[in-house]
């Protein structure tokens, strides 16, 4: 019987839904050697990390622009 978990896209950020542009994901999915990932150097202190919730934490990365806590961008 399922249990109603989502399914995590590790290719998109769980905050905003946008690509998170992991380069560890990507690197997993095609197997080509990335570069160091953005996240390395980014400051993760402006991030609503408390917006994410519990089922959805360590499954996919956030993306750059939650990560440094800018707006999310409109959809028109």
């Amino acid at each position: 019987m399922a249990t109603g978990t989502a399914v995590i896209d590790a290719t998109r950020c769980p905050l905003c839904g946008g690509p998170n542009r992991c380069a560890m994901e990507i690197e997993r999915e095609t197997g080509r050697t990335q570069p160091p990932c953005w996240c390395m150097q980014v400051d993760f202190s402006n991030a609503p990390l408390t917006n994410l919730p519990d089922e959805m934490r360590g499954l996919a990365c956030i993306c750059m622009r939650c990560a440094t806590g800018a707006a999310p961008q409109r959809q028109d």
